[in-house]
């Protein structure tokens, strides 16, 4: 439950199956994983009403969505170098939590903060927009031209140590990003998923 009007529902058995979101107060009764979703278990903070975000068990990919819950998307980590060894996502044995605040969503590990854009899009690279010239730290210059120059925001996820590689560090969407998870205060939603192994038998 993320407050008193809007909440998660899974349908199945031993705590895993179908997964719905409902918003009472946007008469919103979306569906965002058909079968086999498994609770996260680690601690889940989410105030946020626009952006949301729903991870499962894996801690993989996952979903979210930006508008309200009505229609979800599948959201990646950003390829390789977000972990020490070279892959995209952490280990759930390192995960701690999962906060999604102010539309943006921060996954918090034992030595990593994976985080979304801020969200909105940068103007120079939506339709129309003049594209965003840069000059890498090796010295080659480029532009990254609207309908190229990566995901939307919300749409992936990264550490702080892969964004100094990724061309969205140059789009006003990736800068000043934090070094923490921002506080939540008044929150009033559950901070763990619950599932009950014996419900409905």
């Amino acid at each position: 439950r993320f407050d008193d009007h809007r909440y998660l529902e899974l349908k199945g058995w031993d705590c895993e199956g179908e997964l719905w979101f409902t918003d009472t107060k946007r008469n919103i009764h979306s569906q965002i994983y058909y079968h086999f979703y498994q609770i996260f278990t680690r601690k889940f903070v989410h105030p946020s009403e626009r952006y949301l975000a729903v991870t499962g068990w894996g801690g993989g990919a996952f979903r979210v969505s930006k508008d309200y819950g009505k229609t979800w998307q599948l959201v990646q980590f950003s390829p390789g170098e977000n972990e020490p060894n070279g892959d995209s996502s952490p280990p759930y044995d390192d995960i701690i939590s999962f906060t999604v605040v102010n539309d943006q969503g921060f996954l918090q590990t034992k030595h990593s903060l994976y985080m979304s854009s801020k969200p909105f899009d940068d103007p120079r690279v939506v339709t129309g927009g003049p594209g965003i010239p840069y000059t890498a730290s090796d010295g080659s210059v480029g532009r990254l031209e609207p309908g190229s120059a990566g995901e939307a925001w919300g749409m992936v996820y990264m550490t702080k140590r892969a964004l100094v590689n990724s061309i969205h560090q140059f789009k006003s969407n990736y800068q000043n990003m934090p070094d923490a998870v921002p506080k939540v205060k008044n929150y009033t939603g559950w901070d763990h998923m619950r599932c009950d192994m014996d419900a409905g038998r």
